[in-house]
């Protein structure tokens, strides 16, 4: 096998734009484009313009926008600059942004400017600890002036202004980049507390990027398709970094749509995309039709599709299905591409990582065994670096030489990894994970609530959805539809609870610790409020 290059993101990136074939390979997102090469310029100027604000490589800037060519700019620019991209969720409640912005220690953020509200508010957010974001640089994207979008302490600047660079004034501006520094600070949906910021190297960014290609056996020919956001990794390095790798096109949709999902294939040419969540079980519910095998998708990656439909999926729709198992953390561990596959399980461990699982000593379970999935790379450079600001439980999660992924699986006789559940207390929703500690935080501010518990309900699609047990405060009467109202714009839009329970007390261990298995096993009772029966 050729010896790639260990390169930075924006060595990388001018590889691709240099290649005769892979530069020309665009990024479509929506309605706007881009291929490699105006992409490269691009990050060029936008890295100069971010390095004359006084930033300096490590400083953390944060992307606070919808999917559009402006992010891929945005993106590719810090990282070339040596700066560290914090993507955002444009969804994301005040108090989970304000969060990320300090614990990261964000010192720009690259906003559209429609959403600059959201940003005031997570500003004003306080922490826990009386901590407040410490944002210098408000770098303003979108039509319009700058004027009346300013944030009070932060100097403004135009996007556009960064863009209009000329390549005479960036030559020489630009620093080396090590491909083992941080690229990005990924934050995912805590379990037991706040989101955890996933710190990624260049290298891992890249190492991603290149075995994808190689899963999947993408080429020039391909053209990708995704409908997951640019602050998940998904959408990053298996598909946009993935599709000009192979110098393939990439089509980015804001949403998915199950209606027209086939039409949209058929219509743009696309040969691969990726899934998450219920978008299997979604896709196969639409009304069946005659030509349902008629369009141009080769493969589909992702993970989960239910064993009941995986086969049924494939025949109905003429694909071959990949099945993945990993995290941020730790990107692909297991992979079940369709030359080695026993539907039901996510696969055989990776070429990149060694699989085990173990009991709560971390000993290894005897075949069969359910236990904790846990994994460690055969080789440096693809693991997360470490929880941006939480050494504590980067150690947790990175001990005894393995990674825990909080997950508890089981391995057969020939290596096959069947995920069973997690042992972590979150709630994973059509492909998102909720932070428990998250909800009961933002419900129990409510002067109704004495009591709170939050926990997951198996979905009648896939996965989970969000379901919270509430004590009301003594003499009050709770109204449900109240209690989540105010958890709107609060919280993530897919972490606001489906049911609420009221209840006269919660089930509470010896130690006052609720008992939420016993909630999750008596599930939705008669009498549950449902958000979506509404």
């Amino acid at each position: 096998m050729e010896q790639k290059k260990d390169l930075s993101l924006g060595d990388w990136l001018a590889e691709v734009a240099a290649d005769p074939r892979r530069g020309a390979a665009e990024v479509v997102v929506e309605d706007e484009r881009v291929d490699a090469r105006a992409l490269d310029a691009d990050a060029s100027r936008v890295a100069s313009g971010l390095l004359r604000l006084g930033l300096t490589p490590g400083d953390r800037v944060a992307v606070l926008t919808p999917a559009c060519v402006g992010s891929l700019q945005a993106w590719f620019g810090i990282a070339r600059a040596g700066l560290v991209e914090v993507p955002l969720n444009p969804a994301a409640g005040s108090v989970a942004l304000a969060h990320c912005l300090v614990r990261s220690r964000v010192r720009a953020v690259v906003c559209d400017a429609e959403l600059v509200p959201l940003l005031r508010s997570a500003l004003a957010e306080v922490g826990p600890g009386g901590e407040r974001a410490v944002v210098e640089h408000l770098v303003l994207m979108g039509e319009g002036s700058v004027v009346g979008a300013e944030v009070p302490g932060l100097r403004t600047h135009a996007f556009a202004d960064l863009l209009a660079a000329t390549p005479g004034e960036v030559a020489g501006e630009l620093p080396v980049v090590d491909p083992g520094s941080t690229a990005v600070v990924l934050y995912t949906s805590g379990t037991t507390g706040p989101p955890k910021g996933v710190r990624l190297t260049h290298r891992a960014n890249v190492n991603l990027a290149r075995h994808t290609v190689e899963l999947m056996g993408y080429t020039a020919a391909d053209r990708l398709y995704s409908v997951f956001p640019l602050y998940h990794s998904n959408a990053r390095y298996c598909s946009v970094m993935a599709g000009l790798e192979a110098g393939a096109g990439v089509l980015l949709h804001r949403r998915f749509t199950a209606s027209g999902f086939w039409q949209i294939c058929r219509r743009e040419g696309i040969t691969a995309f990726n899934y998450q969540g219920a978008m299997m079980s979604i896709l196969e519910k639409q009304p069946r039709w005659d030509d349902d095998c008629d369009n141009p998708v080769r493969v589909a990656f992702g993970a989960p599709c239910p064993a009941e439909i995986f086969e049924v999926f494939e025949e109905r729709f003429d694909v071959r299905l990949t099945e993945i198992y990993g995290s941020t953390e730790v990107s692909l561990v297991c992979e079940m591409p369709p030359q080695r596959r026993r539907v039901g399980t996510a696969g055989q461990e990776s070429p990149l990582y060694r699989v085990a699982v173990v009991d709560e000593l971390d000993q290894p379970v005897p075949t069969g065994t359910p236990g904790e999935i846990v994994a460690r790379p055969k080789a440096p450079g693809w693991m997360f670096s470490g929880y941006e600001g939480d050494p504590a439980a980067t150690v947790e999660a990175w001990r005894n030489l393995w990674f825990h992924t909080g997950d508890r699986g089981v391995l057969d006789e020939d290596g096959f990894l069947t995920f069973l559940d997690r042992v972590k207390d979150t709630v994973r929703r059509r492909g998102e994970n909720v932070s428990t500690w998250e909800v009961e935080r933002v419900i129990a501010e409510h002067d109704g609530v004495a009591q709170v518990a939050a926990y997951g309900v198996t979905s009648e699609l896939s996965e989970e959805d969000v379901m919270v047990a509430v004590v009301p405060a003594p003499g009050v009467e709770l109204d449900p539809a109240a209690l989540v109202e105010h958890c709107d714009g609060r919280l993530t839009a897919f972490a606001v609870p489906r049911y609420v329970r009221l209840v006269e007390e919660l089930p509470l261990t010896p130690s006052q610790r609720v008992e939420k298995y016993k909630l999750k096993a008596e599930g939705v009772v008669p009498g549950t409020w449902d958000r979506e029966a509404r």
